[in-house]
């Protein structure tokens, strides 16, 4: 059976990197706009109800416009924006995010994809505080940095632009308040919500998440090896997301922020040193592809039942 798929919204960065992952792809049937028609209130409306899966690649106010939209039972969607990422009565878009999260993904009629930061944040913290190794009230930060692709149109062209005066590294969301904490915050299990330190490089796409730790001063005191197990167990069976061994990870020198390139691979890593009970928990991803499209796609996947890594660029 062939699955009818709108993405409304096709035309921005995150659209276009969806559409080329569904091209050519026999299992699915494409539902495209002309220009005039994306301008037309009555022909969306028809794609979206036209759709038995629909992606949204809007900002957060349009998207919610877009599923008010949708008037039967049947059509599911996958909204990319931030608009319904903690939203009552949506499923969190991050098939990996704990056992048996996939299986209620593939229930759904609601799915929020995750954002490209909370994709790295989660996937090396949510097994660590399941297996009772970080408290939910420990106190954890999280940093690194993006390609400025992830910004959208609008810092593409500070990067791009004609008066683009683009910096090699900036941080930002200083004033502690970014709209990625809630997800991270609800979906880890964490109390309290992670000190979030971002910063964004002079790089079109890739991307570096951090999470350090002070393994010494954690009820228990876990090892590298604890924490390791965790994350080994947590993805052994998956084909997307992989975790170094603690011998390779100890023997690099630097994880670029181009490490998986533009596929839509998670890799993680786990750096420390065992005398000063320190350890660097490591996420390397595309902020385009597995932050983003890379995960629209898994999740549409999902839903219509096809194998999870169709179409994926891994």
């Amino acid at each position: 059976m062939t699955t009818n798929v709108f993405i409304d919204g096709g035309h921005g960065t995150t659209g276009i990197e969806i559409a080329e992952r569904l091209a050519g792809r026999q299992e699915l049937s494409l539902i495209t706009l002309d220009l005039e028609d994306r301008r037309n209130a009555a022909a969306r409306r028809d794609a979206l109800n036209a759709a038995d899966i629909v992606i949204l690649c809007l900002p957060d106010d349009a998207a919610r416009e877009a599923v008010a939209l949708i008037d039967n039972d049947h059509t599911r969607v996958i909204d990319a924006s931030t608009a319904h990422r903690v939203a009552d009565g949506w499923t969190y878009g991050f098939p990996e995010l704990e056992p048996g999260h996939r299986n209620r993904l593939a229930a759904s009629r609601r799915v929020a994809n995750p954002g490209c930061w909370p994709t790295g944040f989660l996937a090396l913290v949510r097994p660590l505080v399941l297996a009772g190794l970080i408290p939910a009230d420990w106190p954890v930060t999280v940093s690194g940095a993006s390609g400025y692709s992830g910004g959208g149109k609008a810092m593409i062209a500070d990067y791009e632009g004609a008066a683009a005066q683009p910096s090699a590294f900036r941080p930002y969301g200083l004033s502690l308040g970014h709209k990625h904490v809630p997800e991270m915050t609800r979906y880890s299990g964490l109390t309290h919500p992670p000190l979030f330190a971002p910063a964004v490089a002079n790089a079109y796409r890739g991307m570096i998440v951090e999470v350090p730790l002070q393994l010494r001063a954690m009820p228990g005191t876990p090892s590298l090896a604890d924490i390791h197990d965790a994350l080994a167990s947590a993805y052994a069976q998956s084909s997307i997301v992989t975790v170094a061994a603690l011998e390779d990870s100890a023997a690099m020198s630097g994880v670029p922020l181009e490490y998986v390139g533009a596929t839509d691979r998670l890799a993680l890593f786990l750096c420390g040193n065992p005398d000063t009970g320190q350890a660097r928990l490591v996420a390397a991803l595309d902020n385009l592809g597995k932050g983003a499209a890379g995960a629209a796609v898994q999740n549409l996947n999902i839903l219509a039942g096809l194998p999870e890594t169709a179409g994926l660029r891994l």
